[in-house]
Protein backbone atom coordinates (compact mmCIF):
# COMPACT_ATOMS: atom_id res chain seq x y z
CA UNK A 1 0.00 0.00 0.00
CA UNK A 2 1.52 3.59 -0.89
CA UNK A 3 2.16 6.21 1.51
CA UNK A 4 0.94 9.74 1.66
CA UNK A 5 3.33 12.50 2.13
CA UNK A 6 1.80 15.87 3.72
CA UNK A 7 3.30 19.48 3.54
CA UNK A 8 1.94 22.50 5.25
CA UNK A 9 3.09 25.43 3.57
CA UNK A 10 2.85 29.33 4.68
CA UNK A 11 3.45 30.94 1.65
CA UNK A 12 0.81 31.60 -1.07
CA UNK A 13 3.75 31.04 -4.23
CA UNK A 14 4.59 27.39 -2.74
CA UNK A 15 4.54 25.96 -6.19
CA UNK A 16 7.68 27.86 -7.40
CA UNK A 17 9.23 28.05 -4.27
CA UNK A 18 8.76 24.71 -2.86
CA UNK A 19 6.87 22.43 -4.89
CA UNK A 20 8.12 22.66 -8.63
CA UNK A 21 12.00 22.14 -7.52
CA UNK A 22 11.23 19.67 -4.14
CA UNK A 23 8.44 18.42 -3.96
CA UNK A 24 7.58 17.46 -8.07
CA UNK A 25 10.87 15.51 -8.10
CA UNK A 26 10.61 13.76 -4.99
CA UNK A 27 7.24 12.73 -6.02
CA UNK A 28 8.27 11.50 -9.16
CA UNK A 29 11.11 9.65 -7.92
CA UNK A 30 8.19 7.79 -5.27
CA UNK A 31 5.51 6.63 -7.16
CA UNK A 32 4.77 5.14 -3.88
CA UNK A 33 4.52 8.28 -2.51
CA UNK A 34 1.59 10.75 -2.70
CA UNK A 35 1.85 14.55 -1.90
CA UNK A 36 -0.54 16.48 -0.48
CA UNK A 37 -0.11 20.12 0.12
CA UNK A 38 -1.84 22.81 2.50
CA UNK A 39 -1.71 26.49 2.20
CA UNK A 40 -2.02 29.03 4.87
CA UNK A 41 -0.01 32.12 4.00
CA UNK A 42 -1.31 33.88 7.05
CA UNK A 43 0.84 31.68 9.18
CA UNK A 44 4.11 33.64 7.96
CA UNK A 45 2.54 36.75 8.50
CA UNK A 46 1.51 36.03 11.68
CA UNK A 47 4.80 35.48 12.71
CA UNK A 48 6.49 38.16 11.26
CA UNK A 49 4.39 40.40 12.93
CA UNK A 50 4.72 38.96 16.14
CA UNK A 51 8.37 38.26 15.75
CA UNK A 52 7.52 34.50 16.25
CA UNK A 53 5.82 31.12 16.14
CA UNK A 54 2.68 32.16 18.71
CA UNK A 55 0.80 29.57 20.12
CA UNK A 56 -2.27 30.68 17.99
CA UNK A 57 -0.08 29.81 14.83
CA UNK A 58 0.91 26.44 16.50
CA UNK A 59 -3.14 25.73 17.11
CA UNK A 60 -3.42 26.35 12.92
CA UNK A 61 -0.82 24.19 12.43
CA UNK A 62 -1.91 21.04 14.41
CA UNK A 63 -5.49 21.77 12.62
CA UNK A 64 -3.81 21.05 9.05
CA UNK A 65 -1.62 18.17 10.72
CA UNK A 66 -4.65 16.75 11.83
CA UNK A 67 -7.11 17.54 8.70
CA UNK A 68 -3.75 15.97 6.85
CA UNK A 69 -4.32 12.67 8.92
CA UNK A 70 -8.22 12.82 7.98
CA UNK A 71 -7.35 12.21 4.52
CA UNK A 72 -4.91 9.69 4.82
CA UNK A 73 -1.44 11.23 5.59
CA UNK A 74 1.45 9.07 7.17
CA UNK A 75 3.41 12.16 7.85
CA UNK A 76 3.30 15.82 7.87
CA UNK A 77 6.25 18.73 7.17
CA UNK A 78 5.82 21.88 7.88
CA UNK A 79 7.99 24.10 5.14
CA UNK A 80 8.86 27.06 6.80
CA UNK A 81 11.42 27.99 8.88
CA UNK A 82 9.88 30.88 10.60
CA UNK A 83 7.24 28.49 12.28
CA UNK A 84 9.50 25.54 12.99
CA UNK A 85 8.67 25.38 17.03
CA UNK A 86 5.27 24.37 16.16
CA UNK A 87 6.17 21.06 14.76
CA UNK A 88 8.29 20.29 17.86
CA UNK A 89 5.92 21.18 20.92
CA UNK A 90 3.19 19.54 18.53
CA UNK A 91 4.88 16.07 18.10
CA UNK A 92 3.57 15.06 21.25
CA UNK A 93 -0.20 15.40 20.63
CA UNK A 94 -0.35 14.23 16.85
CA UNK A 95 -2.04 11.37 15.29
CA UNK A 96 0.53 11.31 13.03
CA UNK A 97 4.51 12.33 12.54
CA UNK A 98 5.42 15.73 12.22
CA UNK A 99 8.44 17.98 11.57
CA UNK A 100 9.76 20.35 10.16
CA UNK A 101 11.68 20.82 6.98
CA UNK A 102 14.32 22.51 8.48
CA UNK A 103 15.25 19.75 11.23
CA UNK A 104 17.42 17.42 8.97
CA UNK A 105 19.73 20.20 7.53
CA UNK A 106 20.12 21.59 11.50
CA UNK A 107 21.57 18.43 12.17
CA UNK A 108 23.88 18.16 9.69
CA UNK A 109 25.28 21.74 10.16
CA UNK A 110 25.71 21.07 13.53
CA UNK A 111 27.72 17.54 13.08
CA UNK A 112 30.07 19.41 10.19
CA UNK A 113 30.93 22.45 12.20
CA UNK A 114 31.74 24.74 14.92
CA UNK A 115 31.47 28.62 13.97
CA UNK A 116 27.94 28.04 11.50
CA UNK A 117 26.96 30.98 10.11
CA UNK A 118 22.99 31.42 9.78
CA UNK A 119 22.02 33.29 6.46
CA UNK A 120 18.26 34.33 5.77
CA UNK A 121 16.32 36.64 4.23
CA UNK A 122 13.27 36.97 6.86
CA UNK A 123 14.25 37.91 10.30
CA UNK A 124 12.03 35.42 12.03
CA UNK A 125 14.15 32.80 10.34
CA UNK A 126 17.42 33.39 12.06
CA UNK A 127 15.82 33.44 15.39
CA UNK A 128 13.87 29.82 14.64
CA UNK A 129 17.06 28.28 12.81
CA UNK A 130 19.56 29.23 15.79
CA UNK A 131 16.87 27.78 18.63
CA UNK A 132 17.38 24.61 16.43
CA UNK A 133 21.21 24.42 16.57
CA UNK A 134 21.59 24.76 19.50
CA UNK A 135 19.20 22.45 20.73
CA UNK A 136 20.65 19.89 18.36
CA UNK A 137 24.60 20.94 19.77
CA UNK A 138 23.34 20.64 23.14
CA UNK A 139 21.64 17.17 22.04
CA UNK A 140 25.17 16.08 21.01
CA UNK A 141 26.86 17.56 23.58
CA UNK A 142 29.19 20.01 21.16
CA UNK A 143 29.87 23.47 21.60
CA UNK A 144 29.08 26.08 18.75
CA UNK A 145 29.31 29.18 18.30
CA UNK A 146 26.98 31.10 15.96
CA UNK A 147 26.49 34.11 13.44
CA UNK A 148 23.34 35.74 11.59
CA UNK A 149 23.43 37.45 8.82
CA UNK A 150 20.00 38.80 7.26
CA UNK A 151 19.95 39.89 3.56
CA UNK A 152 16.64 42.55 4.31
CA UNK A 153 13.99 43.03 1.72
CA UNK A 154 15.19 40.07 -0.56
CA UNK A 155 12.43 37.80 0.09
CA UNK A 156 10.11 40.43 -1.12
CA UNK A 157 12.06 41.09 -4.03
CA UNK A 158 11.62 37.31 -4.76
CA UNK A 159 7.95 37.39 -3.91
CA UNK A 160 7.58 40.14 -6.39
CA UNK A 161 8.87 37.72 -9.05
CA UNK A 162 12.63 39.29 -9.59
CA UNK A 163 14.81 35.93 -8.46
CA UNK A 164 18.31 38.03 -9.93
CA UNK A 165 17.80 40.43 -7.61
CA UNK A 166 16.90 38.11 -4.99
CA UNK A 167 19.87 36.10 -5.69
CA UNK A 168 22.28 39.16 -6.11
CA UNK A 169 20.71 40.43 -2.53
CA UNK A 170 21.55 37.26 -1.33
CA UNK A 171 24.95 36.76 -2.33
CA UNK A 172 26.39 39.36 -1.08
CA UNK A 173 25.47 38.55 2.73
CA UNK A 174 26.68 34.93 1.86
CA UNK A 175 29.99 36.26 0.92
CA UNK A 176 30.19 38.49 4.05
CA UNK A 177 29.39 35.83 6.45
CA UNK A 178 31.72 33.17 4.35
CA UNK A 179 34.60 35.51 5.96
CA UNK A 180 33.59 34.77 9.31
CA UNK A 181 32.88 31.36 9.83
CA UNK A 182 33.44 27.33 9.11
CA UNK A 183 30.04 26.54 7.28
CA UNK A 184 26.83 28.34 6.58
CA UNK A 185 23.44 26.79 7.31
CA UNK A 186 20.84 28.47 4.85
CA UNK A 187 17.32 29.44 6.91
CA UNK A 188 14.65 29.08 4.68
CA UNK A 189 13.97 26.82 1.64
CA UNK A 190 13.30 30.09 -0.18
CA UNK A 191 17.30 30.95 -0.70
CA UNK A 192 18.29 27.06 -1.50
CA UNK A 193 17.68 27.52 -5.32
CA UNK A 194 20.10 30.29 -5.25
CA UNK A 195 22.57 31.01 -7.95
CA UNK A 196 25.79 31.90 -6.37
CA UNK A 197 29.95 31.50 -6.97
CA UNK A 198 32.02 29.21 -4.24
CA UNK A 199 32.21 31.40 -1.21
CA UNK A 200 34.39 28.74 0.38
CA UNK A 201 32.62 27.18 2.61
CA UNK A 202 30.24 24.31 3.17
CA UNK A 203 26.68 25.05 2.84
CA UNK A 204 24.02 23.53 3.98
CA UNK A 205 20.79 24.19 2.28
CA UNK A 206 17.15 23.47 2.91
CA UNK A 207 14.96 21.20 1.03
CA UNK A 208 16.41 17.85 -0.53
CA UNK A 209 17.14 16.74 3.21
CA UNK A 210 13.88 17.40 4.15
CA UNK A 211 12.16 15.28 1.72
CA UNK A 212 14.66 12.21 2.55
CA UNK A 213 13.67 12.66 6.48
CA UNK A 214 10.04 12.29 5.71
CA UNK A 215 10.72 9.26 3.43
CA UNK A 216 12.49 7.59 6.21
CA UNK A 217 9.69 8.06 8.33
CA UNK A 218 7.28 6.88 5.75
CA UNK A 219 9.29 4.18 5.37
CA UNK A 220 9.58 3.43 9.21
CA UNK A 221 13.20 3.48 8.94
Amino acid sequence: MGKKLALIHTIANFKEIIYDPFGKPFAEANPDIEVVNFVDDTLLKEALSAGQCTSAIMRRIYSYVENAAAVGCDCAMVTCTSVNAGAKYLRPITSIPVFNIDEPNAKAAVAAGKKIGVLATLPTSPIATIRLLKEEAEAVGKEIEIVSKVADGAFDVLCAGDRAKHDEMVCEALYSLAKEVDIICFAQISMSLLKHEDCGVPLFKIGVSGFDHAKKILMGE
